[in-house]
């Protein structure tokens, strides 16, 4: 009988399978630099094929997600519930949807960006993937959490650890208002239909920073019981 991956990390630790899939998320949604590097340049070859590797690693945290949520067994004895768990892989994946989603409308739509913009906007890219590392982080204290029962200086560490991830949600609120702000100055030398699909841009940006700000929300949450 073959030898299902999932089943074998639970066997070395039951978050394992959670952190794997937490770090395939996160591979997904840091490309979101490079790729928006490259539309900024107007080179839409390289556009172009860092979404496909955007959407290659989005199916690949998918078909993890569907596989932990398949195979979590219903008596697996841990210090956290299994609907918690399933509660945090469902943040999770919000990630590397989010980052399909933004890849794919900017490609799409051979968005250009106001030069007055770019280097907020990058700003604001940097900031949300330092929100996602942070979540990345957290949740690869889980294992060490269980080793201590979820006692002690660890749980100290991790607090600490959502407190700084607050920290940088509420400062991708700040960028975001700064420069929709920008934005809306220039919206009568653009098209309206372009000025609407940048606010989107912008508004799922800071959304990657939002679902981060989540998964360290849940992580309180499971902490708390």
């Amino acid at each position: 009988m073959p030898s299902n991956p999932v089943l074998e990390m639970f066997g070395h630790t039951p978050v394992r399978p959670l952190q794997v899939h937490m770090e395939k998320a996160y591979t997904c949604v840091e490309l979101l630099l490079p790729f928006f590097q490259v539309v900024f340049a107007g080179d839409w070859n390289r556009v172009s094929a860092t979404q496909q590797e955007i959407a290659k690693l989005e199916s690949e945290a998918d078909n993890l997600k569907k596989d932990l949520r398949l195979h979590l067994p219903r008596s697996l004895f841990l210090p956290i519930p299994r609907t918690d768990l399933l509660q945090m892989l469902i943040l999770q994946d919000q990630l590397p949807n989010k980052a399909k989603d933004i890849a794919g409308l900017v490609l799409g739509r051979k968005m250009t960006f106001p030069a007055v913009i770019t280097q907020p906007f990058i700003e604001l890219i940097k900031r949300s993937l330092d929100a996602a590392k942070q979540a990345h982080k957290v949740i690869d204290e889980l294992d060490k959490l269980l080793e201590t029962g979820f006692r002690g200086n660890e749980v100290k560490i991790v607090e600490n650890m959502i407190i700084e991830l607050d920290k940088i949600e509420h400062s991708t609120d700040e960028m975001q208002i700064k420069i929709r702000s920008t934005l809306y100055g220039l919206e009568n030398t653009l098209s309206p239909v372009d000025v609407v699909f940048l606010y989107k841009i912008i508004e799922w940006t800071g959304d990657l920073a939002d679902i981060s700000h989540n998964i360290g929300e849940q992580l309180c949450l499971i902490l708390a019981r």
